[in-house]
């Protein structure tokens, strides 16, 4: 049976696109089959924390680094040169903050996201202290020893929300996610948070780092992103009531509603929404159905943030910004 891409893309709206994500990007979930429910947390234990690389094995550059050796250098538009060790970052004034990461391969209903409490250092404060020409800087580059290297903007690093973490969910940070140290800016899609990080430069120009240089965003912008994590897709229940759970993710901004529809995205009922953890995470929804009858029900989820924008359904691949569409699921209603 031939299918074409459009005709692919649409039927990823109703719980496939995962399918499509497993064929296309190597990761997430299976597609047209039933799925398993997902248990719904607050956050995502290190060990199975997602990790994405732009190289197949860049342990073998990585894996042997000694915390003791490894230094971090801050060059470029500066008065002041730096280089620090170990020591001298875990000696700095620290912070915690709950930040979401998210792939920017991500399709609706992908799991290529987590979130974490990290601890670390203030960007912005190492960067006052090095003397960064406000005047001219424009990008801050960041290299990591596995030879990656990406950019965000100079008013973006002075941000205070800006981490240069070493702890990962009160362990030290793992080295499959960037130890000793990595970049954390709240709302920016995973290819901007370099791992493994060995120099920070302020640059003068707009750098294009390893992506941008192949043809991706060089804004990284999470889109608004909601999921259903249960039930799973085309699970079978029974009973007079059941409760729909999942997350949201307003990139920047928090999630301020998420809705649900059961008739094709005519009409949309709203989920009660659990307290957030903080600006800089995903939320987690629930929502209680009590379905009339026996069915195929198919459920799709929205999320609009705190701004006013409605999470759109227009689907799109992840090249070049980052995938948009809703998440929905077919639910078999056996017995009510």
């Amino acid at each position: 049976m031939n299918i074409s891409r459009r005709n692919l893309l649409k039927l990823g709206s109703w719980g496939t696109i995962a399918g499509l994500n497993s064929l296309t990007l190597g990761c997430d979930l299976g597609g047209m089959f039933a799925v398993p429910s997902r248990e719904t947390t607050y956050f995502t234990p290190n060990e199975t924390f997602y990790t994405v690389n732009y190289m197949d094995s860049p342990y073998n550059l990585t894996r042997d680094i000694d915390q003791e050796q490894w230094r971090l250098s801050l060059t470029g538009s500066v008065a002041t040169r730096m280089s620090l060790g170990w020591r001298d970052i875990l000696n700095r004034p620290s912070f915690d903050q709950i930040s979401t990461l998210m792939c920017i391969d991500t399709l609706p209903g992908g799991t290529s996201m987590g979130n974490a409490i990290w601890r670390g250092i203030s960007l912005k404060a190492l960067l006052q202290e090095t003397g960064a020409n406000t005047d001219t800087a424009r990008d801050v580059i960041f290299r990591g020893t596995d030879g990656y290297d990406d950019s965000i903007p100079f008013h973006r690093a002075m941000e205070n929300d800006v981490m240069l973490a070493y702890l990962m969910n009160g362990e030290k940070l793992p080295k499959a996610h960037g130890f000793p140290l990595r970049l954390i800016v709240p709302g920016l899609y995973g290819i901007k948070n370099v791992k493994w990080i060995r120099e920070i430069e302020v640059y003068d120009g707009d750098y294009q780092g390893y992506w941008q240089r192949k043809g991706w965003t060089d804004d990284g912008t999470i889109h608004i992103f909601s999921r259903i994590d249960s039930p799973g897709h085309h699970q079978s229940i029974a009973g007079p009531q059941l409760r729909i759970r999942g997350i949201a993710f307003g990139g920047p901004h928090t999630i301020r509603k998420v809705e649900l529809s059961f008739d094709g995205e005519k009409t949309w009922q709203p989920a009660e929404i659990e307290p957030p953890q903080s600006p800089y995470s995903w939320v987690v929804w629930n929502y209680d159905w009590s379905p009339r009858h026996a069915h195929k029900a198919m459920v799709v989820v929205r999320a609009i943030d705190v701004t006013g924008k409605v999470q759109t359904s227009e689907i799109t691949r992840p090249q070049p910004s980052g995938a948009t569409g809703l998440h929905a699921i077919v639910i078999n209603v056996t017995q009510v």
